[in-house]
């Protein structure tokens, strides 16, 4: 018989190797699915996870994709690992990247055709705080009312979307774009404005440069600082952090915050860039799969910085996979979502040794 028996702490070598087995367990699931709808699995997966990077024709194209797609992931995910070290658990971030986006642009267009240098910095400033400021609804409501942080969190998401809808139909709606949805074009139209490539031809831009920073950040804060230390030992000891004097509402506050502000940044430096403009279907979901990636990156910065990567690469690879192997985009984002199922069905190993025993006689 097959049993479970709990470890007295979780083993530090499962802990490292089960994402490494995550992956494994996806791409073989992953290829099953991809023969079953009647394509060839090495194929695919070479495509997703080899092509990106090494193909001769596809990757001086996709590599600078790659800084690009994992510049708001990483960004997302290390402002998601705080909260969640903590046992607070943000699943708006989705709705917190499109408040950024909103209030950083309209910012910025409330100044066009303006050349001056102080527009970009501003928007930078409101993009954070429009995402702190969503984040902070699910976090009074919890410290003054104890309401559900994840259900008010992934609540305001739909609120968002509509917001979003809104703007990009109405108050921040293209003047001159004939009568279509959707704002100027900030990395065109506007370049005081804009966030465009740092270095040509390589993707970095500053929503890159800041995800860099916000890892140096996190690191610094969970290993040196005494408010890391909080909220490590709240997400591990709750009643001893409580002993300790740690303030549980100042906690949920800054973890909240922090990780609205950055969901936001992430949405600013999008919009400003690689999306160019406040659209109705801005929203990419990148808030949702940065929960992904803080797990597969064991909320470690470091982890959440190659996880990150990883993600940002199945990106590319499903979208190189729709346009040359014809496969329907569900299909990609189940190959991703199950990133996340296999990581958490392999967590049991960390916590629990697999015994064989014998049955017992009746």
């Amino acid at each position: 018989m097959i049993r479970l028996e709990k470890r007295p702490s979780p083993s530090r070598l499962w802990t490292v190797v089960t994402p490494v087995l995550a992956v494994l367990a996806t791409m073989i699931v992953g290829g099953l699915m991809f023969w079953a709808m009647g394509k060839d699995p090495f194929e695919t997966i070479r495509t997703i996870f080899w092509d990106p990077l090494f193909h001769e024709t596809f990757g001086p194209y996709s590599r600078p994709q790659l800084l690009v797609k994992a510049g708001p992931l990483i960004l997302i995910a290390i402002g998601l690992s705080l909260g969640f070290r903590a046992g607070i658990w943000n699943i708006g971030a989705e709705g917190q990247y499109i408040m950024g986006a909103i209030v950083g642009a309209g910012v910025g267009l409330a100044f066009y055709p303006s050349e001056s240098i102080l527009i970009f910095p501003a928007m930078v400033i409101a993009g954070a705080f429009g995402g702190w400021a969503w984040a902070m609804i699910p976090g009074l409501l919890k410290v003054k009312f104890g309401t559900n942080e994840i259900l008010v969190s992934l609540m305001l998401v739909y609120v968002a979307e509509s917001w979003l809808a809104s703007m990009a139909q109405g108050l921040l709606r293209n003047p001159d774009g004939m009568g279509f949805p959707g704002s100027r074009n900030l990395a065109r139209d506007f370049p005081a404005a804009s966030n465009l490539e740092l270095i040509s031809g390589t993707g970095m831009h500053w929503g890159v440069v800041a995800a860099f920073i916000a890892v140096i950040f996190a690191y610094v804060l969970l290993s040196r600082h005494m408010l890391g230390f909080q909220v490590r030992l709240t997400g591990e000891a709750p009643r001893a952090a409580r002993f300790s004097g740690v303030k549980p509402a100042r906690l949920i506050l800054f973890c909240l915050g922090t990780s609205g502000a950055l969901a936001g940044l992430a949405g600013l430096f999008e919009v400003a860039g690689p999306a160019g403009q406040v659209s109705i279907d801005f929203g990419s979901g990148y808030g949702f799969t940065a929960i992904i990636v803080a797990f597969l990156g064991r909320l470690h910065p470091v982890g959440i910085l190659l996880a990150g990567l990883l993600m940002a690469l199945t990106y590319i690879g499903g979208e190189l996979a729709q346009l040359m192997l014809g496969l329907p985009g569900a299909a990609i984002q189940l190959f991703q979502g199950m990133l996340l199922f296999f990581l958490l069905a392999m967590d049991v190993l960390s916590n629990y040794r697999i015994r064989l025993t014998k049955p017992e006689a009746a």
